[in-house]
């Protein structure tokens, strides 16, 4: 496997939304046509079975995706696709459905989410990119950080979707600084999705008493993101490793927590968070999901 897809560590990793803003105010692309400005989404993605089942989580999903305004393309920054040396975006026009986890039924397997690619939108978000080079991957399909999500709030997979990377040679404020770069895609049609998970913390899990309470360390840190997405103040979660002891535990690896920075690097000032859906499952992986916009 090359530097282009070292697809996420072991793929086990799953409030409600409240009434959506109205997104009314309209921005202006460079041909003079009108587009509302995409909202953007951190979704707790969570075990890979929450793709076929029917629960408070998805059922959440749903309802959102009754709410959104169809984007052009869907732009997911997913846990399950890391790189080295480089950050790479999706120019496929087809691309396929990864069942990137072992150990699950075959129902799962079987799930197919034939959305079709975005070239056009994944050569722009390259063109975005200043302080880094971005690089074309003409093979990446959706991993499942983007189709068991997707296949919940665009069930028809009739919106095109394309991945970006994470590259994990850069630090946690140096995604942040790429996610910034981004954020004029949001004016252009673009939806941007993070999908990861607020804790995640596969060694602790509680497989023998799902429904326990949390860990009191996890819930310290869902809370810290909690609060500090609420104010706005970014730069204590990209500091995140600063808390420790509870930083280490929540995120033994941080592959989970950073597309929560690519998520927060687009947000526009002013911009309320919407809580989606909050919890946490089996004592240490939040499904902590919000809108911006």
């Amino acid at each position: 496997m090359d530097r282009r897809r070292f697809l996420g560590l072991a793929a086990f990793t799953g409030g409600a939304l409240g009434t959506m803003q109205a997104r009314s105010l309209l921005n202006t692309f460079s041909d003079g046509a009108a587009s509302p400005r995409m909202p953007a989404l951190f979704i707790g993605h969570g075990n890979p079975m929450n793709a076929i089942q029917d629960n408070p989580f998805t059922r959440h999903l749903r309802q959102l995706g009754q709410r959104l305004e169809r984007p052009k393309a869907v732009l997911v920054v997913s846990a399950h696709w890391l790189t080295r040396g480089g950050s790479f975006v999706s120019v496929n026009p087809k691309p396929a459905t990864i069942h990137d986890f072992g150990g699950f039924p075959e129902e799962l397997h079987r799930v197919q989410y034939p959305a079709p690619g975005a070239p056009e939108q994944a050569r722009e978000t390259v063109a975005n990119v200043r302080s880094i080079q971005v690089h074309e991957d003409h093979e990446m399909g959706l991993d499942h950080g983007a189709w068991s999500v997707l296949r919940h709030i665009f069930p028809d997979a009739d919106v095109p979707v394309f991945q970006l990377s994470i590259d994990w040679d850069l630090t946690p404020a140096e995604h942040y600084a790429l996610a910034q770069e981004l954020r004029s895609l949001r004016d252009k049609g673009i939806l941007l999705l993070g999908s990861g998970n607020v804790v995640h913390n596969l060694g602790r899990v509680n497989w023998s008493a799902p429904e326990a309470p949390a860990y009191d360390w996890a819930v310290e840190f869902d809370r810290f993101v909690a609060e500090h997405v609420a104010s706005g103040d970014h730069q204590a979660l990209v500091d995140y490793q600063r808390l420790g002891a509870v930083a280490r535990l929540a995120h033994p690896s941080n592959d989970h927590y950073l597309p929560l920075l690519y998520t927060l690097g687009v947000r526009q000032p002013g911009e309320a968070a919407q809580d989606i859906h909050t919890g946490l499952d089996m004592g240490s992986i939040s499904m902590r999901s919000f809108l911006l916009g």
